[in-house]
């Protein structure tokens, strides 16, 4: 008989509206545990509160949820289904026009009929759009992998196939092979209930535990286009596509490289590492790469006692993979440093076959959700990233070395070292209202605005020289690897889970992304402060940023509110000004992206409004700013990861499907997204416009 841990709760009981599932593999029940975070910084969601209440009357009269128009859907009925959609007519009250598109003159780029929430085990979308799945876990990627077949499955063929619970996505040119482009995936975590037939949580074998080390990781796999439609396919067994699993060779790279911190038996020099961890979202640099920020990394790691370890989640005992049964760098009692090997930024090269990918040190070890990347004037980069753990940071390291442009073997491996030299800060927010005014309900403070100022806080400077140590009682290299207790001393602003953090490439303004934090005003725990608007937080919010003068290596900016989610009827939410009678309700922001026209479109993960996750668009500038519109919804149990939005097509990665508390092999909760009788898989899917057309235009 198959036995399964308790699981606790019932759906919807979990943070962010995760299932028990959901929490169990993804990270480890980190909402379950201590906050790691026990320092007495101040705390981020004091400070929004107040502005929302007069911002919201002065545009709109009226509060009413939004009932929009029926979308396209493909439910899970077998594979031919999971190719195309039918348009559906408008309904619900929208006024569509041709293709479905809404007759009002939405922002451009938003002009669909929106998709109304729903509980379809499908990915829904539009009126007048169609879809397909481009690739699906276990699809053979490189030459000598076979076919995928779940109840025979093996790790030497898993580390030939797309890997599991796709996450960040990255949609690369590939010059001189016309209507090709080159596709990276992050691999975030696996979820061995849903993957092997009678798992038994408590004695996994060595074959599980192989076939899960090489479905984490990274994938890169040619897609290529049908010009028709917006249609992608992998090109399976080209030369340029790869996977890199839990047992690939890395280089730590910059200044902790070789830190007495990061020796192991198996790594004498502190230098090399096996594998990458629990990858979430990430992002692409202007030389070409692709980066991956290592998220909830604390949960392979079992029978931690420090009290480094504790700031970073780990556990004192098992873990719920039980890895530790069958390689000893898992057990930090054996192997005390092998988890500080974990919790970088990645950087790969995914024209090069042969590289080695690097784990970046320079940019502080710790949960990272994502690593975004712009230049500064003068060609420097700036790479953003959030700690995402309830009442944790987010960082900006600002480069020393320029970019150089070119494609020779000097130039790449220049710019594959930008990110080992410069400084990185963590953000310190201040509000400009009265403490007494912000009592985390939403009422307006005394200044009637919902704003205020901030600093970068210097932790380390990395030179070819060596490092520094802005902190006092830490040297660099501590401050590197146990970045969290940096933020700390230096007093940095506690935040509501610091997701993706994009700035637009339209206007430089710089958009974090915090998901929800219900322990936020509880017993024990910061309440609220004029940066997040709600106590008790479990819709989340999204911050703007200005850096000063607009440039990118600033170290002071001003900060505002631009959207509280949750329905537009609460009047705690707000969507920077903009009626809330015609916008569509948004729960858990995470992964967001830009559209060609400046559009912010924001993928939500946990929706706690009882509707399945999706992907909205908001408009960021203009008379139609706020406006924010739902394209599409995303099966049972799944969330909506990695958008990618380009003229013709949108990409989602469709991360855990049918991860719903009970579910197995045996029991599925979601037939997506090739019907009943085959087992539910993570994948990607394009989106189109029928005619052809741009998106949203």
């Amino acid at each position: 008989m198959r036995r399964l841990l308790p699981l606790i709760g019932t759906p919807g009981s979990h943070p962010g509206g995760r299932s028990a599932l959901t929490c169990r593999f993804r990270c480890g029940d980190a909402c379950f545990h201590e906050v790691p975070n026990t320092s007495d910084n101040a705390y981020v969601g004091d400070v929004i509160a107040g502005a929302i209440g007069r911002r919201s009357m002065m545009r709109a009269a009226a509060v009413v949820t939004v009932a929009t128009a029926t979308g396209a859907a493909v439910v899970g009925t077998g594979a031919q289904g999971a190719e195309a959609a039918e348009a559906a007519p408008a309904a619900g009250g929208a006024v569509a026009g041709r293709n479905g598109h809404t007759a009002e003159k939405a922002a451009r780029g938003l002009r669909f009929s929106p998709v109304a929430p729903n509980t379809a085990d499908a990915v829904t979308v539009p009126g007048g759009y169609g879809q397909n799945v481009v690739i699906r876990w276990g699809e053979p990627i490189l030459r000598g992998a076979p076919a995928f077949d779940p109840e025979h499955q093996t790790a030497k063929a898993q580390a030939g196939q797309f890997g599991y619970n796709n996450d960040f996505l990255a949609l690369l040119p590939l010059p001189g092979e016309r209507g090709r482009q080159l596709l990276v995936a992050n691999h975030e975590y696996t979820d061995e209930v849903l993957m092997f037939r009678g798992y038994d949580p408590a004695n996994p074998t060595r074959e599980q535990v192989e076939v899960a080390w090489a479905a984490h990781g990274l994938s890169a796999v040619v897609v290529e286009e049908d010009r028709r439609t917006g249609r992608l396919t992998a090109v399976t067994r080209h030369a340029l596509n790869r996977r890199v699993t839990a047992t690939t060779e890395f280089r730590l790279t910059g200044p902790a490289a070789g830190s007495e911190l990061l020796k192991t038996s198996a790594d004498p020099t502190g230098r090399k590492v096996l594998g990458t961890l629990n990858n979430c979202s990430g992002g692409t640099t202007p030389w070409g790469t692709t980066l991956h920020g290592e998220e909830n990394f604390n949960q392979y790691f079992a029978n931690a006692s420090r009290a480094t370890d504790k700031r970073y989640g780990l556990g004192t005992g098992a873990t719920e993979r039980k890895w530790e049964r069958f390689d000893k760098r898992f057990d930090v009692a054996q192997e005390p440093n092998e988890s500080h090997r974990f919790g970088y930024v990645v950087e790969f090269d995914p024209y090069d076959p042969a590289s080695t990918p690097r784990k970046h040190t320079a940019l502080g070890r710790f949960k990272h959700e994502a690593a975004t990347v712009r230049l500064t004037d003068d060609g420097r980069p700036v790479v953003y990233t959030g700690d995402d753990e309830r009442f944790d940071y987010f960082y900006k390291f600002v480069g020393s070395k320029r970019m150089r442009h070119g494609s020779s073997r000097s130039v790449r491996e220049h710019n594959l070292s930008l990110l080992d030299e410069g400084t990185l800060y963590v953000a310190r927010l201040t509000g400009d209202s009265p403490a007494a005014d912000i009592d985390g309900s939403g009422k307006l403070p005394a200044d009637g605005e919902f704003d205020g100022s901030g600093e970068w806080i210097p932790l380390a400077t990395a030179t070819a020289r060596g490092a520094v140590s802005h902190v006092d009682g830490m040297t660099a290299e501590e401050v590197l690897v146990f970045t969290r207790l940096a933020g700390d001393k230096v007093g940095a602003t506690k935040m509501d889970r610091p997701e993706d953090i994009q700035p637009s490439p339209h206007t430089g303004k710089v958009y974090v992304v915090l998901t929800n934090n219900t322990n936020r005003g509880k017993a024990g725990s910061a309440a609220a402060d004029e940066a997040n608007p709600r106590n008790a937080n479990k819709h989340g919010h999204i911050l703007e940023l200005t850096e000063r003068r607009g440039r990118a290596e600033a170290t002071t900016f001003g900060w505002s509110l631009f959207l509280v989610a949750g329905d537009p009827a609460d009047p705690a939410t707000y969507f920077a000004g903009f009626p809330k009678d015609k916008v569509s309700p948004i729960s858990c922001p995470d992964n967001v992206a830009f559209d060609p026209h400046g559009n912010l479109w924001i993928s939500t993960d946990g929706n706690q409004l009882g509707s399945h996750d999706g992907l909205l668009g908001v408009a960021t500038k203009g008379e139609r700013r706020g406006e924010l519109k739902q394209f599409l919804t995303v099966p049972t149990g799944a969330e909506t990861c990695g958008p990618i939005i380009q003229d013709r097509r949108v990409l989602v990665a469709v991360q855990h499907p049918g991860e719903i508390d009970g579910a197995s092999v045996e029991k599925p909760a979601s037939n997506w997204p090739d019907g009943p009788g085959r087992i539910v898989r993570p994948a990607v899917v394009s989106v189109w416009r029928a005619d052809g057309c741009d998106i949203g235009v």
